[in-house]
């Protein structure tokens, strides 16, 4: 496949199973767009800036992948990066129903965008930010749930 793809997600933090997405999706694509959501609705633990910085030193390696900071509509900044596909992650069938209904939402406001699913590595199923976050939030071992590099940062914000 050719063309540009949009990863959107609040990223908060990243854990190996987005790394994983991203990996796989950066194979398929020409250019994957990392779009790390500042969502007004939440109480991130990191902010926005701060996801996009952590994922830039993460996927580094990946010549063809971009990380940028959006908020609003998503199919508006599809239209800024020029990407006709999103790609999202699903670790299990409960994501689907959600994912699917906000890819229809998608496909509504914008016919030409397009939707790929892209199912979880099988030992990335379980894995969550929420679960990252309380892992750490008893100083608990993150070894093999997030980057390395992420985990000093992640428990510095904890006070470990």
């Amino acid at each position: 496949m050719t063309g540009i793809a949009v990863y959107p997600g609040s990223f908060d933090p990243c854990t190996n199973g987005h790394l994983d997405v991203i990996r796989r999706a950066s194979r398929i694509f020409d250019k994957v767009v990392v779009a790390v959501l500042a969502n007004s609705g939440k109480t991130p633990l990191f902010s926005s800036e701060e996801r996009a910085d952590m994922l830039r030193d993460v996927t580094r390696e990946f010549k063809n992948v971009e990380v940028e900071c959006f908020s609003g509509l998503l199919v508006d900044f599809t239209d800024k990066v020029k990407a006709d596909v999103i790609i999202k992650g699903l670790r299990a069938v409960s994501d689907f129903e959600y994912e699917f209904q906000m890819a229809l939402i998608n496909r509504n406001l914008k016919n030409s965008l397009e939707t790929l699913f892209l199912p979880t590595s099988k030992e990335y199923m379980f894995l969550s930010s929420s679960v990252v976050k309380e892992i750490a939030g008893y100083n608990g071992n993150l070894d093999g749930l997030v980057p390395a590099a992420l985990i000093p940062v992640i428990k510095a914000r904890f006070g470990y």
